[in-house]
């Protein structure tokens, strides 16, 4: 039998490699194929950036902002939003209350927005005030509005438009208040309602002409009356057409002063308005508590 306790360290078994993992020179994960290193996180963040890049120009090139408003809201995705208005370029606190102010001062003189615009307080802090016989919105200095009816829906897209840095607010007019009930006109294009009647009034006689024509002269065609008659219909389309839009434009003008004369009458703000001697109070009445009221 052999003595194992006489073979020499030479003839021992082989040590273990050690962990290839140890040193990193052995994953082959480390490496990709072509000698390349591994894609980092820094790299991933960049696709990110550059997708967002890509959205925004998108978003910006689809979207008028200079004319942006509910329905254009409406119509963004979450993802859209973000990457239009990033949060990091917002303006807010005094600054913002400011651009809002100016620029709903310019929507109210232009018929945009119709509402009262006021200064009040919460909880120490300046807001922005505006209601109307419809609703109301509350603008605080981060940006968030909170209310209720078209006005709200009116204000939103104001803000945002006022908290981008890009957006150049317009100078109100100094007299960017409503108007008063009675200085609200008929109704408005009556340059257009002219040109619209002067076409109408040709196409008439045209047709007329036309069929005197047939009738004198005997033509022995049925072209010239028939183009008469077309000529009589497009006339009275016109007319007709003239007579809807100074009509709906009465109609219009007759309801906007209704609603100028119920904001001047009422000796205070409307009870859904949440703000009592300048100061906004935590809530406003609940829809039924309003129901109950009427």
């Amino acid at each position: 039998m052999e003595d194992t306790s006489t073979r020499s360290e030479s003839e021992s078994p082989p040590e273990e490699p050690a962990d290839p993992a140890s040193d990193g020179s052995g994953d082959p994960d480390a490496e990709t194929e072509n000698g390349g290193s591994r894609p980092t996180a820094s790299d991933g963040a960049s696709e990110d950036e550059t997708d967002i890049e890509a959205l925004r120009e998108r978003v910006e090139s689809e979207y008028d902002f200079d004319d942006f408003g509910p329905s254009d809201m409406a119509q963004m995705s979450a993802e859209e939003w973000d990457a239009a208005f990033d949060p990091d370029t917002w303006i807010t606190g005094d600054r913002l209350l400011d651009r809002v102010d100016a620029e709903l001062k310019s929507r109210i003189a232009t018929r945009d927005v119709f509402g009262v615009l006021e200064r009040v307080r919460e909880d120490g802090e300046e807001r922005i005030l505006v209601y109307s016989d419809e609703g109301y919105a509350i603008i605080r200095p981060t940006g968030e509005v909170r209310g209720e009816g078209t006005v709200l829906r009116d204000i939103e897209p104001v803000v945002a438009l006022a908290a981008m840095d890009s957006y150049e607010v317009p100078e109100p007019p100094d007299d960017w208040s409503l108007p008063h009930p009675d200085s609200v006109p008929e109704g408005s294009g009556e340059f257009g309602n002219l040109v619209i009647q002067v076409v109408a009034a040709i196409q008439v006689l045209a047709g007329i002409a036309l069929l005197v024509a047939s009738a004198v002269a005997d033509l022995g065609t049925i072209v010239a009356p028939a183009m008469g008659i077309v000529f009589l219909l497009v006339g009275g389309f016109l007319f007709a057409m003239v007579a809807n839009a100074r009509l709906s434009d009465r109609f219009r003008s007759e309801e906007y002063r209704d609603r100028l004369r119920a904001l001047r009458e009422a000796k205070e703000r409307p009870e859904f308005v949440p703000v009592e001697d300048g100061v906004v109070t935590d809530e406003a009445p609940d829809e039924s508590d309003r129901g109950r009221d009427g």
